[in-house]
């Protein structure tokens, strides 16, 4: 897989993994990658500088037994440290949207039209849709973006 930067005609820089070139190119011409920003279908390779590995050392690395090729030990450590880095930002990027967006609720995918097409005020909204009624209102050109948002759990 090589990743790919992109452009849209409204000038939105973003990436894509792809299998090979002929493969970008092939998906590009036929439309079928759009924009995440704006959901434009024309798109292009943008200008990219290579991705070069830095060169590696000729010395020989002593032979290590069996059990030393497992994760070292401050890996597992690291994971949960990371976990909980992630957790406490999905918290506050929650937080925030709760405090800053108005819930909407089911009725999302009908206020988000509404709000696109200036029939209600803009503002920031949140709340559920299914996945075919966010593909739709993308293919609207509302710009949508799905969150995973677990129910809240009250502590006793």
């Amino acid at each position: 897989m090589i990743l790919y930067d992109l452009i849209c005609d409204q000038e939105h820089r973003f990436d894509s993994w792809f299998r090979n070139s002929s493969a970008v190119a092939r998906l590009v011409k036929a439309g079928q990658v759009a924009c995440p920003v704006c959901g434009s279908a024309k798109v292009q390779k943008a200008i990219q500088a290579p991705r070069i590995a830095p060169a590696r050392k000729k010395a020989k690395a002593p032979a290590k037994p069996a059990a030393a090729s497992a994760a070292p030990p401050l890996a597992g450590a690291e994971m949960v440290q990371a976990m909980e880095k992630m957790t406490a930002a999905f918290k506050e990027l929650r937080e925030t949207i709760e405090k800053t967006f108005e819930h909407v609720g089911d009725k999302f995918p009908e206020e988000a039209r509404k709000i696109h097409y200036g029939e209600a005020p803009s503002r920031g909204i949140y709340g559920d849709a299914t996945p075919e009624q966010a593909h739709a209102l993308t293919e609207e050109g509302i710009n949508v973006v799905a969150l995973p948002w677990p129910k809240k759990r009250k502590l006793s």
